[in-house]
């Protein structure tokens, strides 16, 4: 088990990207503590180790070697809707500066040489759109499939 833990996913959600969706090398953070209940029987759990928004990450500059990404991506999703529940979904009057900050204290927790995975599904707002709120940080690797894509920074 490591002491430190060296990796923050910074939206949690229900941990889907995760093989292991309890490694201890990470700290799981999330702004929402959740267990909803799907039409289809199936349950969307949130349960972050730290209850806690990305626009104000709760530690110290350069406590991390790596971060994850993932933040809601919807400005439109049904108040009961399953997509409500499993992504969240952002303000439509303040998305750009809730990312920009996001992206923000992502790399300020982040160490100097560590890297940063972003994930966004452009679904309702185009990657194009959000990259530049990363400003100065740029993206040194992307990978898309589909609607979703991933970017890859390494703060140096």
């Amino acid at each position: 088990m490591t002491k430190k833990p060296l990796i923050l996913d910074a939206c949690c959600g229900g941990r889907a990207w995760w093989h292991n969706k309890h490694h201890p090398a990470a700290v799981y953070m999330d702004a929402r503590q959740d267990s909803i209940p799907l039409c289809d029987g199936r349950t969307v759990v949130i349960a972050p180790d730290i209850v806690a928004d990305f626009r104000a990450i709760p530690f110290p500059d350069g406590h991390f070697q790596a971060v994850l990404f993932d933040p809601p991506h919807l400005l439109r999703a049904g108040q009961k809707s399953w997509l409500r529940a499993r992504y969240g979904v952002l303000s439509r009057d303040t998305w750009q500066n809730d990312l920009r900050q996001g992206f923000s204290e992502c790399f300020r927790v982040l160490k100097n040489g560590g890297s940063l995975l972003f994930k966004w599904n452009e679904t309702q707002i185009p990657l194009s759109h959000v990259l530049p709120l990363a400003a100065p940080f740029a993206p040194l690797v992307t990978h898309s499939r589909n609607k979703t894509h991933f970017a890859f920074f390494l703060k140096i």
